[in-house]
């Protein structure tokens, strides 16, 4: 297999179209997808692909289907609270789930994430492994531990994610990482994942991480995520970085992470061009040799690019949170 390429590597995660690179190839794309919308609200919310739209059971009364326009849209009153909105997805999906409609609802997490409207106002949640039906934004943290050795230079913690995890099984993964759940702060769900995935306890994180920055991109759910394939998964992440002592051991604290390792940076620049990481952190990754001054205009050719992807606009409404 060739070495992939940074920018390959941005594309993989990066990976709907762009309307600026070929219109009508946009647009046609966007044909397989409906709209997602909860009435009173004029956003659309994210894209459902028509084949999940063909299957769900949708409830009369809750939903307005149409197929003219290519609309899902929820139907609590305009002015309705998000409870009952949350209700009312909670019965359709709870359909799913009994029927077995769907691969991806077998991974159910109990864990909601929340849908903004406009200017930051919530709406409604969703369960977790939902998300990707309805192709909503979803919010998340990403950490890089690493130490500066005297002889070998910057080295990075790598984590092996389990050979029996759902998702992206046995592939390479950040030092931690994990998704927002409604009402959760980035600072305060890195300071959980940092601790859950790789035993750095909130002293050492509160005094070690510094945030820096924010990366955005639009993914395309391919086998490797688990579940139905084609599915859409736009995603916000607040990155932060760790500095760590050789004395800080990074060591799994929960099943998700098979071990970690400490490689330099040559290391981590192979493992990239091999394929071996999980497409959104290989992302991080790049984000991070780009902030070190490992990246830059000079010895990569497609830097502007890989930048300009990495910060993508999304078409969906978004909130705000400051990093700490």
């Amino acid at each position: 297999m060739a070495a992939k390429t940074n920018l390959q590597l941005v594309q993989e995660c990066d990976n709907f179209p762009y309307y600026e690179d070929d219109s009508e190839f946009y647009e046609r794309r966007l044909g397989n997808y409906h709209a997602f919308k909860v009435n009173g609200c004029t956003a659309v919310l994210g894209y459902i692909p028509n084949t999940v739209v063909e299957k769900f059971h949708w409830i009369e009364n809750d939903w307005t289907i149409d197929s003219a326009t290519r609309t899902v849209t929820l139907m609590a009153a305009p002015d309705a609270a998000p409870a009952v909105r949350n209700e009312i997805m909670s019965r359709l999906l709870a359909d799913a789930v009994r029927r077995e409609t769907f691969e991806v609802l077998k991974g159910w997490r109990a864990e909601m994430y929340p849908i903004y409207a406009p200017g930051g106002e919530f709406l409604m949640e969703m369960e977790r492994c939902a998300s990707p039906l309805f192709g909503i934004i979803t919010y998340g943290v990403h950490m890089t531990g690493y130490v500066e050795d005297e002889k070998e230079g910057l080295k990075l913690w790598v984590a092996r994610r389990s050979k029996t995890k759902q998702t992206f099984p046995n592939m390479l993964d950040n030092t931690a990482a994990g998704g927002m759940s409604t009402g959760e702060h980035p600072y305060g769900c890195a300071i959980r994942e940092a601790a859950e995935e790789a035993s750095i306890p909130a002293n050492v994180f509160e005094e070690r991480a510094r945030p820096v920055g924010v990366l955005t991109y639009f993914y395309v759910r391919d086998a490797r995520a688990g579940g139905e394939t084609g599915l859409l998964q736009p995603e916000i992440e607040y990155i932060y970085d760790i500095r760590l002592d050789a004395k800080h051991a990074v060591n799994p604290c929960d099943s998700e992470v098979e071990d970690f390792r400490l490689w330099t940076v040559d290391q981590v620049r192979q493992s990239l061009k091999e394929g071996e990481w999980k497409p959104n952190c290989a992302v991080v990754i790049i984000d991070f040799l780009i902030r070190h001054g490992i990246l830059t205009p000079e010895n990569e050719p497609d830097y502007l690019e890989i930048v300009a992807r990495m910060h993508r606009r999304l078409p969906f409404p978004t909130v705000k949170f400051d990093l700490k």
